[in-house]
């Protein structure tokens, strides 16, 4: 999968781009607060919908214009497709070849991105809500059908989480809430529930088969990287969806007081984590720095090939100044992962990172939202 042109309109600091790239790597050059990430983000957008850095779209949009657009060009290996997504302050509209799509799950996994920047560090040592956005973001690449059930789970959490609240009001007032509406959405709930945790199960086990490689092979053998997906509720024995979905309704029935009295949903995939062990040991709690790093080069790696497997194309790679981060060792196996694999936008500001890249490519100089290229 290669993107071999990018138009913006009104995005960030672009008032109007017009750029194609080189079908290997691509460098955006240039000091810092100058747009090089703005760039890259625009990728991720035209991607994903929605931006890495921000959830306020209105901080997308050149300042003051109604609205931005960003328009790519994406080959892959027996077709080419126009993507484009038009953003303004009242939400987005996204077009595949022209055509506007009324379902994100049919517009999300035309382009495939894996974004890595020095932030991604808080996937290990963040809180639990950043390492469930990484499982649902990537997943939901792969798989439409995972990000219409996470669509319709959130839907129907909140209506419950909403009538909880209400329950409580209609009892505190002497008044016998709808119980038979409660077991509906209950039920609703742990269907969608149930799915969304087994393809998590699914897909966490075949990224710890490739990220362990990856580690093992960074620390020159020394390192073994397990993966542990943290349910809020004991899983069964036998994981199947129909399984999972009969505990996650008897925990939701074994729930419903404590429910009642602090008027959330207490159990779910929206309350899961994921934890990752270096030989054995919880890295977030006692690992140091460069276990950390190595885990999350690994992570993102690995995703390289587990989306080709699923798919069969490889997506773009993302990063956002992470070079710098790296040393030599880590950017060696960075470089020798994505050789003749991925196409791959780098932000710097210099080259040297580089020096060891056995590839071609295309260096855009970015200064104040102006680029100049250098083949």
């Amino acid at each position: 999968m290669k993107i071999t042109s990018l138009e913006l309109t009104n995005y960030r600091n672009y008032k109007t781009a017009e750029l194609s790239f080189h079908p290997d790597i691509n460098l955006f050059l240039g000091e810092n607060a100058q747009g090089k990430t703005n760039l890259l983000e625009s990728l991720y957008v035209l991607a994903l919908t929605r931006s890495h850095r921000t959830h306020k779209e209105k901080e997308l949009i050149y300042f003051g214009e109604e609205n931005a657009k960003i328009y790519g060009t994406v080959e892959k290996q027996t077709t080419t497709l126009q993507v484009e997504i038009t953003l303004t302050n009242n939400g987005r509209k996204t077009k595949v070849n022209h055509i506007e799509q009324k379902r994100l799950a049919d517009y999300i996994g035309k382009l495939n991105v894996i974004l890595f920047s020095p932030e991604d560090l808080a996937i290990i040592k963040g809180s639990p809500s950043i390492r469930r956005r990484f499982l649902d973001m990537e997943i939901s690449q792969i798989s439409s059908i995972y990000l219409y059930d996470l669509m319709q789970y959130q839907t129907i959490l909140k209506q419950r989480n909403a009538y909880l609240k209400q329950m409580i009001e209609q009892k505190k007032a002497g008044k016998t809430p709808d119980e038979l509406y409660y077991e509906i959405l209950s039920e609703q709930l742990a269907s969608f529930g149930a799915k969304i945790i087994y393809s998590r199960l699914i897909f966490v086990e075949k990224l710890e088969k490739w990220a362990n490689l990856l580690q093992s092979s960074i620390s020159g053998q020394c390192e073994h990287l397990k993966l542990n997906y943290s349910s809020s509720f004991p899983l069964p024995k036998e994981l199947t969806v129909e399984k999972i979905e009969e505990v996650f309704m008897q925990q939701l029935k074994n729930k419903r007081k404590h429910e009642l009295f602090v008027d959330t949903n207490s159990v779910g995939p929206h309350r899961d984590d994921l934890q990752f062990f270096v030989n054995n040991i919880n890295i977030a709690t006692f690992g140091s720095q460069g276990q950390q790093r190595t885990t999350v080069l690994a992570l993102k790696l690995a995703e390289i090939d587990l989306i080709h497997e699923k798919t069969g194309e490889y997506p773009l790679l993302l990063l956002d100044d992470v070079m710098s981060e790296l040393d030599n060792k880590r950017q060696t196996q960075l470089l020798q992962t994505i050789f003749g694999k991925t196409q791959t936008f780098i932000t710097t500001t210099i080259l040297k990172h580089l020096n060891q890249a056995p590839i071609k490519g295309k260096i855009l100089t970015i200064s104040n939202g102006e680029i100049e290229i250098k083949e």
